[in-house]
């Protein structure tokens, strides 16, 4: 991407104002040596953004939380050091990180570090998850700060951020107005992060979202993800679904491979542990039961440890 520069300085206060300009605002130190060589890249498009951006020189980034936006970081040489949702990630061309939106970080990149940043719009990366899930999330994405590079999943990801900057190079992407080729890239990448980098909704979302089913059983999901917390049950899902309950058993064995109560049951199940996954303010087992739609703690508890090999209590 040398042939989109957008910002060459050995001044520091220049390079925050810039990057800022960007990002968002953040304090930027020296942290070692006498000075920085800021070499910063960038392309955009309509969600996404890719940037390549390297200090030159040992400094601090204290951006605090990104507010709008995740930030993939793909380290190209060099080392860094995030901490972010209480985790510390010591990034290498070995292991990536990723920054959420709703959470304060702080980093630390040495002089040799040169990184690829893909920055992703909040409101679209989720957007494309609740494609994902076939319904709303109970709240935002939360991803775990640490991407894997040498596994399978971190590798995948790596390789197609590289191919969007590839494409950049030849001229095949973010050249102009965003067209379908754009789009098409953008909504690809935010698909790969859902499936390949663990989050707090990775059990929610699926490949297959079922738009093309029948009418009825579209209107019978809606109605479940829309009232899975209240007492509702079969006869009450078929009623708003517009059919027989034999007949909505019968559509839901067809497209789902189980029972409406079973899929109601395992929707009520990935509320409760999309809330048992909270790192900050987590609710009490027994208030997130209730709060899904459980009445009863002891089925709660081994339903839960069924689905996700675990018990509620361990997150």
């Amino acid at each position: 991407m040398a042939a989109h520069g957008v910002l060459r300085t050995n001044d520091l206060d220049a390079a925050r104002h810039a990057v800022a300009g960007r990002f968002c605002d953040h304090r930027l130190t020296l942290t070692a040596g006498h000075s920085v060589s800021v070499r910063h890249n960038h392309v955009g498009g309509q969600h996404i953004s890719l940037n390549v951006l390297g200090y030159g020189g040992d400094v601090a980034i204290d951006p605090g939380m990104l507010g709008d936006f995740y930030l993939l970081q793909i380290p190209l040489t060099g080392e860094a050091l995030i901490a972010h949702r209480g985790e510390e990630v010591c990034a290498s061309p070995e292991r990536a990180s990723i920054l959420n939106p709703d959470r304060p970080t702080r980093m630390r990149w040495r002089a040799d570090c040169r990184k690829l940043l893909v920055q992703i719009e909040e409101r679209f990366l989720h957007s494309v998850a609740e494609d994902a899930a076939g319904a709303a999330l109970p709240g935002p994405v939360r991803f775990d700060p640490a991407v894997d590079l040498r596994g399978r999943p971190g590798r995948r990801l790596r390789a197609l951020a590289l191919t969007m900057a590839q494409a950049v190079d030849a001229g095949r992407l973010y050249t102009g107005k965003p067209g379908l080729r754009e789009m098409a890239a953008e909504r690809e990448l935010a698909r790969q992060l859902l499936a390949l980098q663990p989050s707090n909704v990775s059990h929610m979302v699926r490949a297959d979202t079922g738009a093309a089913r029948p009418v009825h059983l579209r209107r019978a999901v809606e109605f479940i993800h829309s009232h899975y917390a209240e007492p509702i049950g079969l006869d009450d899902i078929a009623a708003r679904a517009g059919v027989h309950p034999r007949n909505l058993q019968i559509g839901f064995k067809r497209a789902f491979g189980r029972s409406p109560i079973s899929y109601l049951r395992d929707v009520r199940l990935d509320a409760a542990r999309y809330h048992l996954s909270a790192r900050q303010n987590r609710d009490s087992v027994t208030e997130t039961a209730f709060a899904c739609g459980f009445s009863h703690l002891g089925r709660f508890s081994r339903d839960y440890r069924a689905r996700f090999g675990q018990l509620p209590s361990q997150g």
